[in-house]
Order: structure tokens, then C-alpha cells, then sequence
């Protein structure tokens, strides 16, 4: 058939979310069809990519975060894109190969009504957590099937340095932690905002701002808040890419979408759709944002080379230090 529109396969993890309207205009104006593939978590989706890259499975790949990124690169799954939103300065970094879209903040937070009702003091500091006083207040995701579970870890190492680090999640199993699977687990069924008994969780800066958004009643303060500890705070960077292998006749349409991710209206609504920060210098935040989920002024990563080499041996000391 004459002129019908190219098939552009997109691999995201399953938080990818912007308005229908918005992705059916850029299949009108690119001339192609969208066919966005959900891979589970940042995790799965990162897998699946390097289980499949003898025959790809997408032309063009959203999601992979700088803690997964080092595998990526490793397995040879990504293809550098050279395209202007490649060339911008982004308010975030991320190593050559992914052009970066949105960047947040894996961090903890409070219940503030638990806090204020129970009369104990907000922590201040990660060693505050290991205390008696906060036994079994506290819940965290397994850094093996979570990003934010790995995202947490990796700054604990940082800002605390390995050792030191270890020697906190050793005492912090002893003060009862509880450890789920994923993010949507700790947060909806442990929490004690949701019905939980672990008013501390592992989750996003932006989380206050989303319980604003999203809450039946209209409320003009968030019922939680951000814990910016020292060592508790991640800076999560994620990126789109063109896949290695993708189909050449796709291959334009594919950096057309790279450019649409970081286009205004797309940097704008991201923000109130998967709650994260605009990588475009400049991009305006929305009020939501600007009020409820104010960045953090310090976070602690590990260097990018650092853990590419070492989050497997952490994963494996994390794993027989709080589990086994």
C-alpha cells in the first residue's frame, strides 16, 4: 500500500505514560504508527532488551536509568543517537548513548499523621532508623527485582561509604526492616498512608506532589514529605535510545520520537504523568511541582564507573547481609 505509515516499535518500562492526545499528534505529524511494548520495571525491560538483541524487538528503547545504563552498554543493546536534542545541555547527564529525558529522586518518605500522632521525632539521620525507637518503622524494596530498591543501596554505599554502609543495613535488619519486592508493594500495601504499618518508605521526591494530585478530596498540603538524608537520597537519570539492529526503514521515525521526548509539551506534561523532572534546560515545572516536590540540594551516587563494576558484589552482600 502506497505510503502507510511506518511501524515505530517503542520499548518502555511499565510507568512510561503521556496523554493519548499527545502520542496520536505525533504519529499524525511523523507519519508513522506507534507500537509501544511495556516490559515490566526498568529492570525486566533492560533484560529483555539484551535477552533479544540478536532480533530486536523495538527500533527505539525509553526507561534505561543510569543504574542500569553500564549493562547496556556492556551487552551492546544501544546505538549512540547524533540527532540536536543529543547536542542540548540537558539538566541531567547520562553517558554517551542515551540522550537523557527526565531525571527524579529516589528518597524517603513520611507519613506525617502517623509522625505527628505517635509524638516521635522525624529521623535524622539514616543511623536514627537503626534505633529502637524506629523498629520495624521502616520499608524498603529488594535491590535485585527494584530500581528504586537498587537505586536506595547504591546511595547508602556513596554517602556512607561501603563499609560503613553494610554495617548500617546489618543493624537496620536487626531493628525489624521489612523488605518487599517492588515499589507499587511498598507503597500501596505497607505504608501506613495506605493502610500499612511502616510509616517510612523507599520511594520519590515527587511522591508528596503526586498524593496532592491524585487525592479525592481537594487538599492544599500533601499528607507526606520528603526525608533527605545524608546517604538516603538517589539522583535517577532516564534516557531514550535508538536500539542496536532496529529496522532501517524505522530508523528515522526512531530519532523523530528521541526528539519528541524532549520536545516542550512532552518535558511539561512528564511531569505530572510519570512525576519526574524535565531534563530540557529551561523547561518550566508546573506549579504541582514546584510546591510539592522541591529537589533535594545534595544526593549521593556512586561514580558511573564505580558501580558498573561493583553493584553486582553489593547486590550479592546487600542480599546475605538483610535477607539471609
Amino acid at each position: 500500500m502506497a505510503n502507510s505509515p511506518v511501524t515505530l516499535r517503542v520499548l518502555t518500562h511499565s510507568s512510561f505514560d503521556l496523554p493519548k492526545e499527545q502520542l496520536a499528534a505525533f504519529e499524525k505529524e511523523a507519519g508513522v504508527k506507534l507500537q509501544i511494548v511495556k516490559a515490566g520495571d526498568a529492570g525486566e525491560m533492560t533484560n529483555k532488551l539484551i535477552l533479544t538483541r540478536a532480533r530486536p524487538i523495538a527500533d527505539v528503547v525509553y526507561g534505561i536509568d543510569n543504574t542500569l545504563l553500564p549493562r547496556a552498554l556492556a551487552a551492546g543493546v544501544i546505538e549512540p543517537y547524533t540527532g540536536p536534542a543529543s547536542q542540548r545541555m540537558s539538566s541531567a547527564t547520562l553517558d554517551a548513548g542515551l540522550v537523557p529525558v527526565d531525571y527524579g529522586f529516589v528518597a524517603l518518605n513520611i507519613d506525617k499523621a502517623w509522625f505527628a500522632k505517635s509524638g516521635l521525632a522525624l529521623p535524622t539521620s539514616l543511623d536514627d532508623l537503626t534505633k529502637p525507637a524506629y523498629a520495624k518503622l521502616l520499608v524498603v524494596q529488594n535491590p535485585a527485582t527494584s530500581s528504586p530498591g537498587m537505586a536506595f543501596l547504591q546511595a547508602t554505599v556513596a554517602g556512607l561509604g561501603e563499609e560503613k554502609a553494610f554495617d548500617w543495613w546489618k543493624a537496620l535488619r536487626a531493628n525489624g526492616v521489612k523488605v518487599v519486592k517492588g515499589w507499587t508493594e511498598a507503597y500501596y500495601t505497607e505504608f501506613t498512608r495506605n493502610g500499612g504499618t511502616r510509616p517510612i518508605v523507599v520511594s520519590y521526591a515527587t511522591s508528596p506532589a503526586a498524593e496532592v494530585f491524585y487525592s479525592k478530596e481537594k487538599i492544599t498540603e500533601s499528607p507526606t514529605a520528603n526525608l533527605f538524608l545524608k546517604g538516603g537520597v538517589f539522583r535517577q537519570v532516564e534516557g531514550v535510545a535508538l536500539v542496536k539492529g532496529g529496522r532501517p526503514a524505522a530508523r528515522e521515525a526512531a530519532g523523530q520520537f528521541i526528539e519528541f521526548l524532549r520536545s516542550a509539551p512532552v518535558q511539561q506534561s512528564l511531569q505530572t504523568t510519570m512525576w519526574m523532572y524535565p531534563a530540557e534546560v529551561g523547561a518550566p515545572r508546573v506549579d504541582l511541582i514546584k510546591r510539592y516536590a522541591v529537589e533535594p540540594s545534595t544526593y549521593d551516587n556512586p561514580a558511573s564507573a564505580e558501580a558498573a563494576g561493583k553493584s553486582k558484589a553489593w547486590l550479592q552482600r546487600w542480599t546475605k547481609t538483610v535477607l539471609k
